[in-house]
């Protein structure tokens, strides 16, 4: 064993409460050298009577390491613990003082998880799990009002640049809401529409009031009420970083400098300030007409927390979307969760941060982040051909390691939006990738989004080229796309496995074009297999049974007084199986071929192939998938299988 690869700590993504009853324990070590992870687990002030070998299940790898799972139910809601390493013909305990070759007797050498407390369980809207996203870029999404055009408004589905305007507004949105029911999206996340003097909005100039080329208050309360009566979630994006140039107490701080009331509320720059080209206040990326806020200031923390919460008590939305959020203080970010759950307990708070996020998922601030990370590696592997199916199983397997697995669950998953160039500009063009892309997202653990457009075939490149008007003339949509779309959405939508988080690569070799993955939640458990490459791929699996669960596994108390036995007995080393070790592995099933050469153990829930493919069980119950250049299929175990 590579003892250097071992790594694990209490707290954060290592050990943590999933629920009020469960911790999550994980283990890291480096891949293939490990076979078997088990975790020696007690009360720590009843070890004897509670002490229980617990069994880790591999539930991701990437390129360097394996990571290990298992859910425990403590008896007292404390843990005090060690891992039981097996490799080859040795067996090693990793505690918090290092590797024995036998169980310390020393409490204090193992892990500790103190106290599973309630008020520290982080808990995201449970709502998002089952959320499908469309973001809305609203200037470009439908003009229904024509009466709020800005002077200069150009018509409708003209190419767009940083300064024009089209007139989209909160009517638009409003008389297409058909569409967004017909497509199945459950929730609507939209770019900002508080007032500010550009059409994407900010540059923030009042946060209590709906930009009048967008409508007015009313008029986003009876958006946001009819979006309700249909069941559709609404987030609004806002800009707590910085605010714009015409923002009332940053004008005042500008005319006036140190006399002004509200000097405090900016970043003023140390003297010389405004050399070399710079604002003499802090601003966004350079740029001047955004200046940065002061969100340490207490008159600018009160102001914006009363932001938070009118909108939400006064217009009814559901939660908030952060724009630049890794530069605003963590402070502040408690304060804001703080503000926003007691005004609606089960408001989505989402932060735009395109790094690791772990600092912010901890259950002090956000619910989730804007999942880039996911998006590199999907379009690395779908859209540019970059990457194999080994490589993307490597970075989806980081990112699932990456996180506690209800950040997983609330994780904001997208392929494209306001700041990327379009997905099928991004695909090349290609449909059948984009497909395959989208098929992916929406088959991925977490809440998937999709910028709107995306469904109808709307191209172009970083901005303005992404901030193209939506089309809606029928005849200049692309209706088959459109069609994939609803019928994915719907997919995911009716099918729990989808909606849970548990994912298991069975093919995905280094440099390959063809991905097959296993998704199970609940009684449900689909296989999708996908070939993301212009060649035929065969796809064979062997009927090898599963290995590891992720149900949680209880602490019984024996009692003071008795021997303290573990309730588990250990393996021994021989008997010690990676997971991985088997070929690629299905759930056993019936064997069996129809009359259609279709194997009855398996259901076609979507495909894109139709007869050019084929899907057929062998002899022993093995399965064999024949797809053809970007093909793709969903299938559903049988009853039984």
């Amino acid at each position: 064993m590579l003892l250097e690869a071992v790594y694990h700590r209490p707290k954060l993504n290592w050990a943590y409460a999933y629920d009020r009853e469960t911790v999550h324990l994980r283990l890291r070590t480096k891949r293939g050298d490990v076979d078997r992870v088990q975790a020696a687990a007690g009360d720590k002030y009843g070890w004897e009577q509670t002490v229980t070998d617990i069994e880790l299940r591999l539930f991701a790898s990437d390129a360097m390491f394996d990571y290990w799972e298992a859910a425990v139910t403590p008896a007292f809601r404390r843990l005090r613990y060690a891992f039981k390493l097996y490799s080859g013909g040795r067996t090693l305990y990793r505690t918090e003082a290092g590797f024995f070759e036998e169980l310390p007797d020393n409490p204090p050498a193992l892990f500790e998880f103190p106290y599973l407390n309630p008020a520290d369980v982080f808990e995201p809207p449970a709502w998002v799990k089952d959320a499908v996203f469309y973001q809305i870029f609203p200037e470009r999404f439908a003009n229904g009002d024509p009466s709020l055009n800005p002077e200069g408004t150009l018509p409708w589905g003209g190419e767009p640049t940083e300064e024009s305007f089209f007139g989209g507004d909160l009517q638009g949105v409003m008389d297409r809401l058909d569409h967004l029911t017909e497509l199945g999206v459950n929730a609507i996340y939209f770019t900002p529409v508080f007032e500010a003097e550009t059409n994407h909005k900010y540059d923030t100039q009042d946060y209590m009031r709906v930009d009048r080329r967008f409508g007015t208050n009313a008029k986003l309360k009876e958006l946001v009420d009819l979006c309700h009566a249909r069941g559709i979630r609404v987030l609004l994006d806002a800009v707590f970083n910085h605010c714009g140039q015409s923002f009332a107490p940053f004008a005042d701080a500008l005319e006036n400098g140190e006399r002004s009331r509200y000097a405090g509320w900016f970043h003023r720059r140390p003297w010389p300030s405004g050399s070399g080209g710079l604002s003499p206040y802090e601003t966004y990326a350079f740029e001047p007409l955004m200046p940065k806020l002061n969100t340490a200031h207490p008159e600018v923390k009160k102001y914006l927390l009363e932001v938070a919460r009118y909108w939400i008590e006064e217009i009814g939305i559901d939660g908030w979307r952060l724009d630049v959020a890794n530069e605003v203080d963590h402070r502040f970010w408690r304060e804001f969760r703080l503000t926003v759950k007691e005004a609606k307990p089960d408001a989505y708070i989402l932060g735009e941060i395109w790094h690791d996020s772990m600092m912010w998922l901890q259950g002090d601030q956000f619910d989730a982040v804007m999942n880039y990370p996911f998006s590199s590696a999907v379009l690395e592997f779908f859209a540019q051909e970059d990457i194999g199916a080994g490589e993307f199983a490597d970075a989806i397997g980081r990112q699932l390691a990456a996180y506690p697995r209800q950040a997983t669950e609330a994780a904001f998953n997208l392929l494209g939006s306001h700041d990327t160039p379009r997905l099928l500009t991004i695909c090349g063009g290609s449909v059948p990738k984009m497909k395959l892309a989208a098929l992916f997202l929406l088959a991925y653990p977490g809440a998937p989004c999709i910028y709107y457009g995306d469904e109808v075939g709307l191209d172009g490149g970083g901005d303005p080229g992404c901030r193209k008007c939506m089309e809606w003339d029928a005849d200049r949509q692309n209706a088959d796309l459109l069609a994939f779309y609803k019928a994915a959405i719907a997919l995911r939508r009716s099918s729990p496995a989808l909606r849970s988080a548990g994912l298991r690569f069975l093919l995905a070799e280094p440099g390959e074009g063809a991905l097959a993955y296993e998704r199970k939640g609940g009684e449900q458990r689909l296989l999708i297999a996908m070939n993301a490459r212009g060649g035929t791929a065969s796809l064979r699996f062997g009927s090898a049974p599963q290995h590891g669960s992720d149900a949680a596994q209880p602490l019984s108390f024996r009692g003071f007084g008795e021997e303290g036995e573990a309730a588990a007995s250990s393996p021994s080393p021989g008997q010690a199986v990676r997971p991985e070790a088997a070929s690629p592995a299905l759930p056993a099933a019936p064997s069996g071929i129809d009359s259609a050469g279709r194997s009855p153990a398996w259901r076609t829930l979507l495909s894109n192939f139709e007869e050019r493919g084929s899907i057929r069980t062998e002899n022993g119950g093995g399965l064999a998938v024949e797809l053809p250049p970007y093909g793709f299929v969903v299938l559903e175990a049988a009853e039984g299988g």
